[in-house]
């Protein structure tokens, strides 16, 4: 069998396809206010500090990604633009339920980022994908309210392509099938190669200087010098946009081998129990992601910090790392572990900015090694307890209940002034239909 004809054959043998949410964040907002329909609105990152996502009137009206918003403050003004502060309880439990309706429309899916998912459609060959494609389209938007767009191709690279082809023509519906289309050379001529999934602003500032812009120079590049010079990911990448699929589905993606848990604070800390309070409420939600991913850990490493851009305030930075002589995930003696370490490097005199955990020496809660003062009947029951907390505060709410570690004032809080409810998550904030206001039959 001749090169060509085995690259068409491995053309056909693979298909996907990649399901993105549109402006993500602003169409969650506009679900329970379709006020917001065709408005421009802007989300804020921590202490509503810069701007992290944009809704495309944000975005035709020249608001720029990750601006600080008081740079933006005239042009929010003159075209009023709808501020929001993250809303990550809503934000995650909407992606959950669009990669749910996923999860049930295609056999193997590989959940990219909250907003993204691959699906893979091999073996889909008596079922036409396009139509399949605008029937995941209205049942996400039926069952959720969020806009999706859905490209798809051969390989994981060309999927990715095809959809933000899907997003950048509006009369393409949200549906764009690059596989065997009669465009694509005039298409990848399009793309420039920063914009390739995988090629990081490194290397295209490295193919640019060899005279290589798009995609469509990519592919056809020397696989001897892509390999030479761009490794063996790189090689994948011209591979992919050939046709050849080289990146394989991750649809069980291995747990993390360290978790981080911080968050700069609203206003600066001073007070070593108010820092202690921080610290503790990170570690409660570092260690729900621990036991989320059925994990322990051995290390647990503290820092704190100041806010080095206020260069006329005195500046300090330390960290300690404790080690466990047996690996857990039991929240209370994490936190107490993390405390002490924070009282070897609190000073006072100083205004801090910033705190944080990070969990190292992960491994698998399967194969914990008990110390000899340690009995199966204590952990049994630690592990219990944890369980219980989690499932109550998973069904109930996020801290209906709560470590009194964690503290009730929290005048340390992340500031966030415009948040909108937790629409999805909390009782006491759900969506409020008035009776009075419904129409006489």
């Amino acid at each position: 069998m001749g090169s060509s004809n085995i690259r068409d054959s491995l053309m056909h043998k693979k298909q996907f396809a990649l399901v993105d949410c549109n402006n993500f964040y602003a169409s969650c907002e506009r679900v329970f206010n379709p006020a917001l329909e065709n408005k421009p609105i802007v989300v804020l990152s921590n202490n509503d500090g810069c701007i992290v996502a944009r809704s495309r009137e944000a975005k035709r009206i020249g608001i720029p990604m990750a601006s600080p918003v008081f740079k933006c403050e005239t042009l929010i003004r003159k075209y009023g633009v709808h501020v929001f502060s993250s809303n990550y309880a809503l934000y995650g439990d909407m992606s959950r339920r669009v990669m749910d309706i996923l999860s049930e429309m295609a056999p193997v899916v590989e959940i990219y980022s909250i907003d993204e998912a691959f699906l893979d459609l091999t073996g889909f060959s008596e079922i036409d994908l396009d139509k399949f494609s605008i029937m995941i389209r209205k049942k996400i938007r039926k069952w959720t309210g969020i806009p999706v767009s859905v490209g798809i191709g051969p390989t994981k690279t060309l999927a990715k392509i095809a959809n933000h082809v899907a997003k950048k023509n509006p009369s393409l519906k949200g549906v764009f099938n690059i596989t065997d289309h009669p465009a694509t050379e005039k298409i990848l001529d399009q793309i420039k190669v920063d914009d390739i999934w995988g090629i990081g602003r490194k290397y295209a500032y490295f193919l640019n200087r060899h005279c290589i812009y798009t995609a469509l120079q990519l592919r056809f590049a020397s696989l001897e010098w892509v390999r030479k010079n761009m490794k063996i990911n790189g090689l994948r990448t011209v591979s992919e946009l050939q046709g050849i699929s080289c990146i394989p589905m991750d649809n069980m993606p291995l747990p993390k081998k360290g978790i981080t848990s911080s968050r700069s604070f609203g206003v600066p800390v001073k007070r070593y129990d108010d820092l202690r309070e921080a610290l503790s409420s990170y570690v409660v939600l570092a260690a729900e992601k621990l036991r989320l991913q059925k994990s322990v850990t051995s290390a647990v490493y503290v820092f704190v910090t100041t806010n080095r851009f206020k260069k006329k305030d005195p500046q300090y930075s330390n960290s300690f790392t404790a080690l466990l002589s047996v690996p857990t995930s039991f929240t209370p003696k994490l936190i107490k572990c993390a405390c002490e370490c924070l009282k070897k490097i609190y000073r006072s005199g100083y205004s801090y900015k910033k705190t944080g955990v990070i969990f190292t020496e992960i491994v698998p809660e399967s194969s914990i090694q008990q110390s000899l003062f340690d009995t199966d009947q204590n952990d049994l029951k630690s592990r219990n307890l944890m369980k219980a907390v989690d499932r109550i505060n998973a069904r109930l709410g996020k801290e209906t209940l709560r470590y009194a570690a964690t503290g009730i004032n929290r005048i340390w809080k992340m500031k966030r002034e415009l948040c909108s409810p937790r629409y999805t998550t909390c009782w006491h904030e759900l969506p409020k239909v008035s009776a009075s206001s419904m129409g006489e039959s």
